[in-house]
């Protein structure tokens, strides 16, 4: 290739389109607008879902269900998935490394599967069934704190303040 087989672009010379400037401009007197009606007139706007006053789409279908605004969207995790790491201790950034969890949102444990071992195990809730599993195995549960709610395992008895 040389400077003098350089070309340029296929419609790159053409000129806009002028609307508005008369029978001369090749857009005829209406300017491409056809003629009257609403989209014929200047100041024409028209709502996004306008549908010519006819009953709008979104108008016309049934609204079902509920959506739960303050809804958590966990990361879920089966025990038998934290058996295969074959790791005695497993905290949030080991199961990052390992793939196993994304970044955004709370960690829940599931109790499918078996553990074979003793695993140590923090995340931010647990199933019943997974708590269970993971001590009787000789592990240990600890819950971690997110925004709204503390540290601590809130199935753990308290001991009765005394009264004064």
């Amino acid at each position: 290739m040389n400077l003098s087989t350089i070309r340029k672009p296929r419609k790159a010379s053409e000129k806009p389109k002028r609307v508005g400037r008369g029978m001369g401009s090749g857009m005829g007197k209406t300017s491409t607008r056809g003629h009257k009606g609403q989209r014929s007139r200047s100041g024409s706007r028209l709502l996004r879902g306008f549908e010519g006053g006819q009953m709008p789409l979104h108008r016309r279908l049934p609204k079902r269900g509920f959506t739960n605004v303050f809804r958590r969207e966990y990361n879920i995790l089966n025990l038998g998935q934290i058996a295969a790491l074959g790791q005695a201790t497993v905290k949030l950034d080991t199961l990052r490394q390992a793939g196993l969890l994304g970044a955004k949102g709370p960690l829940k444990v599931l109790g499918t599967g078996e553990l074979t071992s003793a695993v140590s195990i923090e995340a931010h809730k647990f199933s019943k069934s997974a708590e269970e599993k993971i001590r009787k195995a000789g592990g240990k549960v600890e819950v971690l704190a997110w925004p709204g709610r503390p540290a601590g395992n809130p199935r753990q008895s308290k001991a009765p303040e005394a009264k004064s």
